[in-house]
């Protein structure tokens, strides 16, 4: 599992990179505030349901959570289960929203 910060991600956002990022959060979280991600609660990783993310197994994968402790979990697991390329969003929305509110 590698890490990016809030800041690398926004600037690759701007950029208009096309990004793999999956939102492990619960739906309310999600519907609350997000960047959009593909929402995929957590539980579903740890439980192994990832077929719907079976796409993505080579693919750079950016995963956010709340703070970063769900989205930590859920690179291990997808490291574990040959996900090549996965990386943590290091402080979460969290984070996000300190630094860029919650507009961007």
């Amino acid at each position: 599992m590698q890490t990016i910060t809030v800041e690398q991600l926004k600037e690759r956002l701007d950029k208009g990179e096309k990004l793999q990022l999956l939102d492990v959060r619960e739906p309310h979280e999600h519907m609350e505030f997000n960047i959009g991600g593909k929402l995929y609660p957590v539980g579903q990783i740890q439980t192994m349901q990832i077929e719907p993310l079976e796409d993505w197994k080579e693919d750079e994968i950016i995963i956010y959570c709340r703070s970063g402790n769900r989205s930590g979990m859920a690179c291990m697991v997808l490291d574990q289960l040959g996900f090549k390329n996965t990386k943590n969003l290091v402080g979460g929305m969290l984070d996000w929203q300190k630094k860029f509110g919650s507009d961007s």
